[in-house]
């Protein structure tokens, strides 16, 4: 059996820039999960939202996909234990158990458990590169980064008190998101042992294919206990955008921030989530954003800078 190539971390200044700039790119697009989470966890079952985000992920990358998914098909087979859990973790679990998790916790805790996964993103990666050699270093500068950041995540959360978090009242759909955030931390660290031979559109395409598979007998058991859903343009207009955007577009730029500027570092960008969904809240939703907002913005915005821009440093 082939031994499974490590993702190469590009070092150039053009590299890291595009790199970052693609985790910023997939970090916006995703807030708008959160939005879209929370207006059809009334009207559409969990598991039917996630299957139909799959297939209608899959027709958008189909066309150019599948060209190199058939050049590529001998390197697919041999690889297919590997895609079959990237696809798993990736597809199959994270935002399933996001839209479960929306259906009986508030969005405040949901962000606050999904500024976990930077953190779990790290710790993964290098665990998993002192098993297979050549870890990335975490270093003081980014570790000071991550620190400010998530003051920033917290003090946010907590509406300008971080002492508040104890105070939240926790439901058991942050048992789901902490699950979903341990799915997503795992397999943004896995994509550093992608095979190289695979290409990223056939790496979209294969694991979209197996996750929507495995999602399957899930969504016949829904459709079962829970009947279908109406197709509105309330609900067909969030499932365009989290197939096409928030997987095809989504997926795709995160994949290649990884292969050029590592999980550790595209997990620090992932820390601007919060400020993301704040000002997405305020725009689409009116929501109001005042100066202790504002402040702990500016906190995590300082931290990313530090964290993601500075290198990694002992």
């Amino acid at each position: 059996m082939a031994v499974l190539e490590r993702v190469r971390i590009h070092r150039t200044p053009s590299a890291q820039a595009v790199g970052l700039a693609l985790a910023l790119t997939a970090t916006v697009v995703w807030s708008g999960n959160f939005v879209v989470a929370r207006a059809l966890h009334d009207t559409v079952p969990p598991v039917q939202t996630a299957f139909w985000r799959w297939i209608v992920a899959l027709l958008a990358v189909a066309p150019v996909a599948l060209p190199q998914v058939r050049r590529q098909w001998p390197v697919i087979r041999r690889h297919l234990g590997f895609l079959a859990l990237a696809a798993l973790l990736g597809v199959t679990l994270f935002n399933t158990l996001i839209y479960t998790a929306a259906r009986s916790t508030s969005a405040t805790n949901m962000a606050m458990i999904a500024a976990a996964s930077p953190m779990m993103i790290a710790l993964f990666d290098l665990a998993g590169g002192r098993r297979g050699g050549g870890r990335e270093k975490l270093g003081v500068r980014r570790a000071a980064g991550m620190a400010i950041a998530l003051l920033g995540v917290v003090t946010l959360v907590g509406r300008g008190s971080p002492a508040a978090i104890v105070h939240l009242d926790f439901a058991t759909g942050d048992l789901w998101m902490l699950a979903a955030t341990t799915a997503f931390a795992g397999y943004s660290a896995l994509l550093r042992r992608r095979p190289s031979e695979i290409g990223g559109l056939s790496f979209l395409f294969t694991t979209f294919a197996l996750g929507a598979a495995m999602l399957l007998p899930a969504y016949a058991i829904s459709l079962a206990t829970e009947g279908g859903f109406a197709l509105t343009a309330g609900t067909a207009g969030p499932l365009l955008y989290v197939g096409v955007f928030s997987s095809a577009v989504a997926y795709f730029t995160w994949n290649k921030a990884v292969a050029l500027v590592g999980a550790a570092r595209a997990g620090v960008v992932y820390y601007l989530q919060p400020v993301c969904v704040a000002l997405l809240s305020s725009a689409v939703l009116g929501e109001g954003i005042g100066a202790v907002q504002v402040l702990c913005m500016a906190l995590i915005v300082a931290g990313v800078a530090l964290g993601a821009v500075g290198g990694s440093r002992r």
